[in-house]
């Protein structure tokens, strides 16, 4: 399918500003330029209430709770942000995330992380598993039912959804009901069509996500960790119920979409759902890309399901 004309416009708009791929402008630029989605996006959706508070001691250890309207128990979604490990926060996705505590009806509790290069792998990983640890003992004082709790992610968030659910497994607790990632990094080192077909020009290029991963890791047998290769884990078959969002012109569909079959193959429940004509990013365009709905609806649907 052709790119979305939305994609498209978006897309000339960068090129005529002289965009540059993020691992040419280094971390500092890229941080700044992450935090310019926000320009991308509708304006904030009222929710009852957002709390900001903290899961650890660390100053990235910080945690924002959107109350959606309505009298608990609430289901929970714990929600994790991209950014390649390097950047991104809770304000780039304030608008995402209300969104989705509007539309689901759950209490969806935003967490940021330690980032790299500053903090080396495992260090967003540990910070991830904590959040979802502390949310699902902590949200009952704000209506929450951390019996119905999911997690979710878009892009390294992803991963990071996705690994900490399986550490919850392997752990024993908390219980997570279901999953979604956005366009997930599942695979740093996976050779496929995607990364070469669409290695430049498309928001995310092959190289940048290369040169994200070398800020975060310290060497192959980072990369190779299960915690952050999560197809190399044991544990896929105990997953709950899991949806996948791919864009067709995104380097990292071909690994996410390879992800779902391997879970179906484990046992567990997968969906994927590819937007052709769309590119990495978009679940932060609300405004410059109204095909953006589209997910946010696919995953208000998925989380309505099964949270009920």
């Amino acid at each position: 399918m052709p790119l979305d004309p939305a994609v498209a416009q978006l897309l000339d708009g960068l090129r005529q500003q002289g965009f540059r791929s993020f691992e040419r402008i280094g971390v500092d630029a890229t941080r700044q330029a992450i935090e310019t989605f926000t320009g991308l996006q509708h304006p904030p959706r009222e929710v009852a209430r957002v709390v900001e508070t903290a899961y650890g001691s660390e100053d990235r250890q910080r945690a924002r709770i959107y109350v959606p309207e309505g009298e608990g128990p609430f289901p929970v979604v714990l929600y994790l942000h991209g950014g390649g490990f390097v950047g991104g926060g809770l304000d780039v996705v304030d608008g995402p995330v209300r969104a989705l505590a509007a539309g689901t009806g759950a209490i969806v509790v935003a967490a940021t992380y330690r980032l790299a290069p500053e903090a080396k792998f495992p260090a967003a990983h540990d910070d991830t598993f904590q959040a979802l640890r502390w949310a699902a003992k902590e949200v009952t004082a704000y209506g929450g039912d951390p019996a119905r709790l999911a997690i979710a992610g878009d892009s390294a968030g992803g991963n990071l959804a996705v690994s900490a659910a399986l550490r919850a497994h392997e752990a024993g607790e908390p219980a997570v009901a279901a999953q979604v990632l956005i366009y997930p990094l599942v695979d740093a080192t996976a050779d496929t069509p995607s990364k070469r077909e669409f290695a430049e020009g498309y928001v995310i290029h092959t190289a940048a996500l290369e040169w994200f991963g070398a800020q975060y890791v310290t060497g192959p047998d980072d990369l190779a960790d299960p915690r952050l290769a999560v197809t190399g884990s044991s544990s896929l078959g105990a997953l709950g119920p899991t949806l996948i969002l791919t864009n067709e012109y995104d380097p990292l569909r071909d690994e996410a979409e390879r992800f779902g079959a391997q879970l179906r193959d484990a046992g567990a429940r997968a969906t994927v759902r590819r937007f052709d004509g769309l590119v990495h990013g978009v679940y932060w365009m609300s405004a410059a890309v109204p095909r953006s709905a589209e997910q946010h609806d696919a995953v208000v649907s998925f989380l309505r399901e099964h949270l009920r």
